[in-house]
């Protein structure tokens, strides 16, 4: 039987490499594609992921198992990302909105979009392309931390609690935050919700 996130932190603790192995194994893939739909940048978000991991391995000693160990893990990936945006926001690099995450990795981005499993035909194929770029033009125009719970709520699946506890904020601020977010999206995907309802059944 597979051993719990905490399980296998608490083994880190007590210098068990091989846990800390199977940690990186499980969350590596997620926390890259988080921390690329935060930064847009593969390269920034490999390097984040990193980051995330160091920190955690660099806190083995001191961890105590107080919270979900997503919630400690996506909060440190999340401050780091908030931190990054920032700084580059202004010299930040035009990024392909439809490049894969990566190509050669059945556990890129194209898992967590909306398309159908079998091969559409090109028309279908073309408008899935399309709402696909807009959904995450849409996403990438909301302020950080906005774009950070959207991304926490929807695409990690986490729960209020988790959010809030990873934002630092109360779950009523967090719902706010989320409410404000979705309202811009729902405005912002307006032209998209009206030409699916006139594409033919």
């Amino acid at each position: 039987m597979a051993r719990s996130d905490v399980q296998l932190m608490l083994d880190v603790k007590a210098g068990d490499e091989q846990s800390f192995a199977l940690l990186l194994q499980r969350y590596r893939s997620p926390l890259v594609n988080f921390l690329f739909r935060m930064v847009r940048s593969r390269e920034q978000a490999e390097d984040l992921a990193q980051e995330v991991f160091l920190r955690v391995y660099r806190a083995r000693e001191d961890y105590v198992p107080s919270a979900k160990f997503t919630t400690w893990l996506f909060r440190i990936a999340t401050n780091l990302a908030l931190n990054s945006v920032r700084d580059n926001r202004y010299q930040r690099l035009e990024v392909s909105l439809d490049a894969p995450l990566n190509p050669d990795s059945e556990d890129g981005d194209e898992k967590t979009l909306d398309v159908p499993e079998k091969h559409p035909n090109i028309e279908q194929h073309l408008v899935d392309q399309a709402r696909k770029k807009m959904i995450r033009r849409a996403i990438d125009k909301l302020p950080e931390k906005q774009r950070a719970a959207v991304l926490l709520h929807k695409y990690q699946e986490l729960d209020y609690g988790e959010i809030s506890k990873i934002l630092q904020c109360s779950e009523s601020a967090l719902k706010s935050l989320l409410f404000r977010a979705y309202e811009t999206l729902r405005v912002e995907l307006a032209p998209l919700v009206a030409r699916q309802r006139q594409l033919p059944g």
